[in-house]
Formats: structure tokens, C-alpha cells, sequence
């Protein structure tokens, strides 16, 4: 009897110290200042915390991953250069200051586009591959449409608030994961500083603004976003053991906090041996 009753309360104990984490986790997570986010495992197709994630919102410079995405899926050599088109230059936000008239390759205005979020580079990939604004954000559009996204409308390729350019927090991360099929995007998002050339035979250096490289052990990317219409946006990945994760925020004055939060819960989960849904398991639907 004695023996069983030691069994009894050794497992219950046990069964609370296992429970006691993730508990906590769960309970942080109904702080997350978001208006809208999503954390999601692409491997299984997993959504394994959600809020208002179908709600539509400015996603500012996030878009700038489907910009990627856009240009990555036109193929080409991303080491040809090309002439940076006067349009391109003087755009409002955060800018490389490019020049009319001076030559950088596509992989450099790609770097300015993801680090250092320009919104001139954004510009000029669009003139380079589509010959306009417009016609670049129909494609952009394609795109979303191709993804099965209902909840996404781009207008341009850079973020500036516009009303009928918008996102969900679940479409954002459907965006990402595709991206992420992509080596060269896999690898610029993931790097925190970039020299690419200025104009006077010197270098630009880029700095990431995606300050959870450097916070959060394992994250690999993504993209910052803000602006005063959309709030502070982030989309971030973290690849730890080989379970990847994709998180997105909108809206969220503590994003680094969230995303810190949000993804040392989702990894716990795989850490702890969870047994995954099947992979059968339908799609989910800064200046």
C-alpha cells in the first residue's frame, strides 16, 4: 500500500512539474499586445496561436516580403546590373538615397529592400521588372491569388499606407512561408549587415532592423514594418532542431516581447515530443 501510494503521488507530481511550463507560457500569451497575430509551423500546417488573425490590416512594410517573393519568382540573373530609373529616387520612408542613373545589381536592391527596408529599392525593383508601379502590384495581386489568399490587397511595393492595400496576420504568414522555399530570400532575411556600392565608389552599409536576430536564439528573419496608420508590424521565423516557425503581429507596440513570448511557446510544444497533426491537415485558411 505504502509502496502505491508513493507511485501515486510520484506521478503527480510529475504530471504537474511537465504541465507547469507550458501553463506559464499559455498565460503570457494572453497578454500579447497584438490587435492581430498569428504563430504557425509550416511543416504540418499548423496554426498553434491565433488572434483576429483574419481581421484585414495595413501590414506597411511587410509587404516588402511579397515584393521579394514577386521579383525572386521572375527569375533572371540576380547578379546583372541594372540603371536605377529616376522615379525610383526621392520616395518618402526609410531609403538607400539611390540615384538616378546609378547601377547596383538586383541582389543589392533586394539587400536594400529586406535590411534596410528602403522604399526606393522597393520602387526601382518594380520599374526593373514590370515596368511600373501598377503593373508590378497586378502582379504582386497574382501572386496573393495564387497562394489562395482571400484577405490580401497589394497597391504598391513598398507599404506606404494606402486603404485598399492590406493583409491578414494569416495570409501574412501563408506569404512568408512561400518565401521561404526561396534559398536567396532564406539567406538575405537572415543576415544582419550588408555593404552594397554608393554612388561616389564607396559603400552602403546595411544594417538589419530585425533587432530578434540578435534577441532570439535560432531566428533566422523576417521583416519590420511601421507606420503611423499600421502600427508596428512584425513578421519573424526561428528554425531550432529543425522545427521552423513563422509568427506575425500587426499592430503590436511590444512585438519583440510577443515574438520572444510567442515563439519559445510553440517550440516548448515540439520540444516536449507533441505528437504534430497529420500533414493531410487542410491549408489555413516601416515606412
Amino acid at each position: 500500500m505504502r509502496f502505491r501510494s508513493i507511485l501515486a503521488r510520484t506521478l503527480a507530481l510529475s504530471f504537474i512539474l511537465l504541465s507547469f511550463p507550458v501553463a506559464c507560457l499559455a498565460a503570457d500569451l494572453s497578454g500579447c499586445s497584438a490587435a492581430s497575430a498569428l504563430l504557425y509551423h509550416p511543416a504540418t500546417r499548423e496554426v498553434l496561436y491565433e488572434k483576429c488573425a483574419d481581421q484585414r490590416r495595413p501590414i506597411a512594410s511587410t509587404t516588402k516580403i511579397m515584393t521579394a517573393l514577386t521579383v525572386l519568382r521572375e527569375g533572371g540573373d540576380l547578379d546583372r546590373s541594372v540603371t536605377v530609373p529616376k522615379e525610383a529616387c526621392g520616395i518618402e520612408g526609410s531609403s538607400l538615397y539611390l540615384k538616378s542613373g546609378e547601377t547596383l545589381s538586383v541582389r543589392d536592391l533586394l539587400y536594400g529592400l529586406l535590411l534596410a527596408s528602403a522604399n526606393d529599392a522597393a520602387t526601382a525593383l518594380a520599374l526593373l521588372t514590370h515596368g511600373s508601379v501598377e503593373a508590378f502590384a497586378e502582379r504582386m495581386n497574382e501572386c496573393a491569388e495564387e497562394l489562395g489568399l482571400s484577405d490580401t490587397h497589394f497597391v504598391n511595393p513598398h507599404g506606404l499606407f494606402d486603404p485598399d492595400h492590406y493583409s491578414s496576420a494569416r495570409d501574412l504568414a501563408q506569404i512568408t512561408s512561400a518565401a521561404y522555399d526561396d534559398p536567396t530570400f532564406r539567406e538575405i532575411v537572415s543576415t544582419r549587415r550588408y555593404s552594397i556600392p554608393a554612388p561616389d565608389g564607396g559603400k552602403r552599409v546595411l544594417i538589419n532592423h530585425n533587432k530578434l536576430l540578435s534577441l532570439l536564439p535560432d531566428c533566422v528573419g523576417v521583416k519590420t514594418g511601421f507606420t503611423k496608420k499600421s502600427g508596428r508590424c512584425l513578421v519573424s521565423a526561428v528554425d531550432r532542431n529543425g522545427t521552423f516557425l513563422i509568427c506575425v503581429t500587426l499592430n503590436d507596440p511590444d512585438d519583440w516581447r510577443d515574438h520572444i513570448a510567442l515563439h519559445n511557446y510553440g517550440l516548448s510544444l515540439f520540444q516536449r515530443n507533441r505528437t504534430c497533426p497529420s500533414k493531410e491537415k487542410d491549408e489555413f485558411k516601416d515606412e
